[in-house]
């Protein structure tokens, strides 16, 4: 890789690329109560720290230069394409832009946006209806746009892993995971029965388990709730 053009410092591109892909996330994901807000924010917050990094301080660069430089000397790390760390640190000789990790990236990125925007579509007319939301994605796992933000958020890790985001995924995971359980209790009041077995035929997150993956109370407090 020819690592010879410095590209920090450019937070007019951390302003564009945060705000371009919040928008279009927040086209597809139109959150309205405040549950929505919160994960939708988590969301926006990984991406902001994200770009922060890939256009402007490289805070993970400079923490990890002594251990970078001293194993793999010869390199710019202040390049831009040095700072593709997985197809760096793997010695790759290719531009990261076509590797392997950045291919498979912008799968996981289109794909999520893509589940986002097929979830939102069924969810709406379910909601007009006062329905479950039962088709489409909410066919296959019961909390689609929860699992589009991780998917997008597994691609950008994937082609620009940092320390801020690495920290970040793991407890957006389990956030995600406490919203849906409240969600389920939620709609459990709402829907009775009708969810319950809802839920007994449809995973949480992941389309191949054969069985639920939260488990659901029999008893929850009347209240109302939307699938996310």
């Amino acid at each position: 890789m020819n690592h010879n053009e410095p590209a920090y410092g450019l937070w007019s591109l951390v302003i564009i690329n945060s705000l371009v892909f919040i928008l279009f996330a927040f086209s597809f994901a139109r959150p309205k109560t405040s549950r929505d807000w919160r994960s939708f924010g988590m969301f926006s917050a990984f991406l902001v720290a994200l770009f922060s990094e890939m256009y402007g301080f490289p805070l993970t660069l400079y923490l990890l230069m002594p251990w970078l430089t001293r194993n793999f000397p010869g390199i710019d790390f202040l390049s831009h394409d040095a700072g593709h760390l997985l197809e760096t640190i793997l010695g790759w000789k290719v531009n990261p832009h076509w590797g392997l990790f950045h291919v498979i990236s912008n799968f996981l990125i289109a794909g999520g946006f893509w589940l986002l925007a097929a979830a939102w579509r069924v969810l709406y007319k379910a909601q007009a209806r006062g329905q479950l939301a039962l088709e489409g994605p909410y066919a296959r796992v019961r909390h689609p746009q929860y699992v589009g933000f991780v998917l997008i958020m597994l691609g950008f890790l994937l082609q620009w892993p940092t320390l801020i985001t690495l920290l970040m995924f793991p407890i957006l995971l389990l956030v995600y995971m406490k919203l849906a359980k409240r969600e389920e209790r939620e709609l459990l009041a709402h829907f009775g029965d009708a969810y319950r077995v809802y839920c007994a035929k449809t995973p949480a997150f992941l389309p191949w388990l054969a069985r639920r993956s939260l488990d659901i109370p029999t008893d929850a407090p009347p209240s109302s709730g939307k699938p996310s």
